[in-house]
């Protein structure tokens, strides 16, 4: 690092925002075929591990707003792979459920993660550590934020 702290190459934002975009070159062809955007295969892969979920609870886990939500689940339903149901309790909730077309999907998805692990050229103990911290500096980020 230089002394310099308005020199691109010193920002850790921009680090992070430059690998963003690349990690998303290489998931577009997987998604592609699977007929998923990446914001799409994120909520796919928040109901595969638990079906039936709230919008709110969807949204909180890929930090979304619902008007950010909304949009995106009617997407995924008409394409037949989720169903968005009023909640018999609360009529304000919605609840997010996969159909058997979202269900069969996670079998095709099965194949992204190891190819992701691939073009990293690095251990699954080396992306768990970057993880990890990467997830540390987004809360103290989130905390510190306005």
């Amino acid at each position: 690092m230089t002394d310099d702290p308005l020199k691109l190459d010193n920002f850790i934002c921009f680090a992070l925002y430059s690998a963003n975009h690349a990690m998303n070159r290489l998931y577009k062809p997987m998604l592609d075929a699977l007929h998923l955007t990446y914001p799409q295969y994120l909520v796919m892969v928040t109901l595969w591990e638990e079906d039936g979920q709230t919008v709110g609870g969807i949204g909180e886990k890929l930090f979304l707003e619902s008007s950010t939500l909304t949009p995106l689940l009617k997407r995924l339903e008409a394409a037949g792979f989720i169903h968005r149901i009023r909640s018999k309790e609360d009529e304000r909730q919605v609840l997010i459920q996969l159909t058997g077309e979202g269900k069969a999907l996670k079998k095709k998805a099965a194949a992204i993660p190891p190819c992701v692990l691939d073009a990293t050229e690095r251990s699954a103990e080396e992306l768990t550590r970057l993880k990890a911290e990467i997830t540390t500096l987004r809360e103290a980020l989130g905390k510190n934020a306005a």
